[in-house]
């Protein structure tokens, strides 16, 4: 809760800090959500993550690390957010969710709770 709440602070902060919105207002919370991905990059980068590809009619699943699919979907973030810098537009919120998605990755550091994360590894070790 806390990484929530911090990351969608810190995404309205960084929302503001873009110039090319004037003063569009920001509503939602999506940016505290990427934030919570941030934090599961961070704690879970090797868990696979299912994804749909769409070839034509066929549809086929295919699992990836969750730090390419989290990876690819931040550089989306950053590609979306380029052209809106040189303009006032509205629309979606590129830079917060990219400064969202940024503080989880440095706030689950500073709130991890190690006696939960070594009780996590000793529970999944085989055998």
């Amino acid at each position: 809760m806390h990484v929530y709440l911090a990351t969608g602070l810190i995404a309205a902060a960084t929302h503001m800090l873009d110039k090319s919105i004037g003063s569009i207002p920001m509503v939602g919370d999506s940016a505290a959500i990427r934030g919570v991905k941030g934090a599961y990059i961070v704690l879970y980068q090797q868990v696979r993550v299912h994804m749909l590809l769409f070839h034509g009619i066929f549809i086929t699943r295919i699992a990836v690390p969750a730090y390419l699919m989290l990876g690819y979907w931040f550089l989306l973030q950053i590609l979306g957010g380029l052209p809106a810098l040189a303009r006032e537009s509205g629309g979606v919120a590129f830079w917060a969710h990219a400064g969202g998605f940024v503080s989880g990755m440095v706030l689950v550091l500073l709130f991890r709770n190690p006696e939960l994360i070594r009780r996590r590894l000793a529970y999944n070790l085989p055998g």
